[in-house]
């Protein structure tokens, strides 16, 4: 390090004060904005996250042609769950699942042991005249952030968005 040269001058006090001072508007101006994108973030998220389950139920029921999602057989409402292998709520269903499409186009009884005695979202069986393991995922992941719920017409509900911190 060298030694300044008589006649060098460095910043002044002033210069010093008004820089930090630059500095703390855009820090005020800056941080809110920013906490404000990211809690917009989230709620969008959660908001494609409900959009996509709720297009995925549409698509099981076209698929299964389905008019209404089997009934409960307590008679209560299907369970909140983020678990789409678990989604609509396979353990009150289990014995209302009816026919299914077959490759050939028409309707078939589910006979195979690897079928699944229900409706679900994720590695849902396509076909029901003998095809083994062919599945199809009407959402791209098992689990997701929010828990939902759906009646019988196929109408879902958020019940939490999962991105609460």
């Amino acid at each position: 390090m060298r030694l300044p040269k008589r006649g060098e001058k460095g910043f002044t006090l002033i210069e010093l004060l008004i820089v930090v001072a630059i500095l703390g508007v855009l820090a005020a101006v800056v941080i809110p904005n920013v906490g404000r994108f990211i809690g917009r973030g989230e709620d969008e998220a959660a908001d494609t996250e409900f959009s996509n389950v709720q297009s995925a139920v549409v698509a099981m029921m076209v698929d299964n042609q389905l008019v209404d999602l089997p009934n409960p057989v307590d008679g209560t409402a299907y369970a909140a769950t983020g678990n789409m292998s678990l989604f609509p709520d396979r353990s009150v269903c289990e014995t209302d699942k009816v026919n299914g499409p077959t490759q050939a186009g028409g309707t078939a009884a589910y006979t195979l042991s690897g079928d699944k005695d229900y409706y679900i979202l994720y590695q849902h069986d396509i076909f029901a005249d003998g095809v083994a393991n062919e599945t199809v995922n009407y959402v791209a992941t098992e689990m997701c952030k929010g828990t939902y719920t759906v009646d019988a017409s196929g109408t879902v509900k958020q019940v939490t968005t999962g991105y609460q911190n």
